[in-house]
């Protein structure tokens, strides 16, 4: 159930929120001009998740001073966005950040499917601020900084530098990182596949580099006191968040057990907590123990990789390609390449380039449909029952 008291609702084809009661119909606001309303079917109240419009508009009116965060999310089923007092905000970021000086600059801009973005001229130079209300914004944001350090050390692709988390007044938390002026990857789509696959064989060839020191006398006296250090689990240090789900990143020492119980069992028990979902509860019945035996015979290395890498979260400067909102974990190499091969956005030049260096291993193309069937399961949960078809018939295949 979802409880949204003292709020009324209307239909409409763009996004999910809420109007505080005294909001008239049609609404004055000229936020919302632009979107095709009807008139609220009910108001407030407690209402089953699957009763709720497909999308519906959130305002909280009448309130002078208050920055309205909308976020486009078609099917979502869930609140998006309530509104940040601008004031306290700023005041809080300039605290943050140690600067006197916050001036917005550019269109506020999205921070990812969940978040709010705005770029900002300070003391120091220019930074990009992402800002979510809800209440495990600072978990989030966390562990995305973690992530993005992550990528860093690995000094095999670009990302933006992190500055700060900061926590808002009221709820909810920014986080602060560099500015970069970015586009949509083009000229470099090929440059970032070869540097996804220097990401994805960076820890790999630490565990080389390993082997080949402890076999030479006196070495390894002092390593890992200054150089990174092989992983040789599968998780990460932290909580990550794919969308704004949580991800329990504990460690395990195989791919296949961690995939399960901390990625599809994780995922597949918010359906199950959500929808009850009779079918997709069976599927997974049949599914669960079939899972280890399309990783026989493969020896899985613990990568880092980036996590949630759609064409959304990559760009491109003139000095080359970037990646963006990451959720980091150790992991199969292959996971990375299922959600990039889902929805579009990168070209062949992509994957040519990361095959030239990483070679497709036996069974690739069943343990594909494996790791997209965790992003249909992501997609449902966040944004609703168009994703359950998509869901259903991956597993359908699998069991086969």
């Amino acid at each position: 159930m979802v409880v949204l008291p003292q709020l009324s609702f209307y239909k409409c084809d763009s996004s999910l929120a809420g109007a505080s009661p005294d909001l008239p119909f049609p609404p004055s606001d000229p936020l919302l001009a632009n979107l095709s309303l009807s008139p609220p079917p009910f108001r407030g109240g407690v209402l089953p998740r699957r009763q709720l419009p497909v999308c519906v508009l959130a305002s909280l009116s009448g309130r002078e001073g208050r920055k309205p965060c909308l976020k486009r999310r078609p099917g979502s089923l869930l609140p998006c966005r309530v509104y940040i007092s601008t004031r306290a905000m700023e005041k809080a970021l300039k605290s943050g950040l140690k600067t006197n000086l916050l001036s917005a600059f550019g269109k506020s801009a999205g921070g990812g499917c969940i978040s709010q973005g705005q770029a900002y001229e300070t003391d120091t130079g220019p930074v990009f601020v992402k800002i979510n209300d809800k209440a495990q914004a600072r978990t989030m944001f966390e562990g995305e900084m973690a992530s993005l350090i992550a990528i860093q050390q690995t000094n095999t692709v670009r990302v933006p530098n992190p500055i700060k988390v900061i926590d808002l007044p009221g709820g909810g938390a920014a986080f602060a990182m560099e500015y970069l002026k970015m586009k949509s990857l083009s000229k470099y789509s090929s440059k970032l596949g070869e540097q996804v696959a220097d990401l994805h064989l960076y820890n790999q060839k630490l565990g080389e580099k390993l082997k080949k020191e402890e076999n030479r006398v006196g070495a390894g006296l002092f390593a890992g006191l200054t150089e990174p250090r092989y992983v040789d689990k599968f998780g990460f240090h932290t909580v990550t968040c794919c969308g704004y789900i949580s991800q329990v990143n504990e460690w395990q020492s195989d791919w296949p057990t961690f995939f399960v119980r901390h990625r599809l069992q994780a995922q597949m028990d918010l359906i199950e907590r959500d929808y009850g979902d009779r079918e997709a509860r069976e599927l997974w019945t049949q599914l669960k123990p079939k899972i280890p035996e399309m990783f026989c015979d493969l020896e899985i290395i613990p990568a880092l990789i980036h996590g949630d890498l759609w064409a959304g979260n990559v760009a491109e400067d003139d000095s080359g390609p970037i990646l963006f909102d990451p959720a980091c974990f150790y992991g199969h190499s292959e996971f990375e390449l299922a959600i990039s091969m889902m929805f579009g956005g990168f070209s062949s030049s992509f994957f040519s380039a990361y095959h030239n260096k990483i070679p497709k291993a036996p069974g690739f193309e069943k343990r594909n449909k494996l790791y997209q069937l965790f992003n249909f399961i992501n997609h449902w949960n966040h944004f609703g029952t168009q994703y359950r078809r998509s869901t259903l018939n991956v597993m359908r295949k699998l069991v086969k």
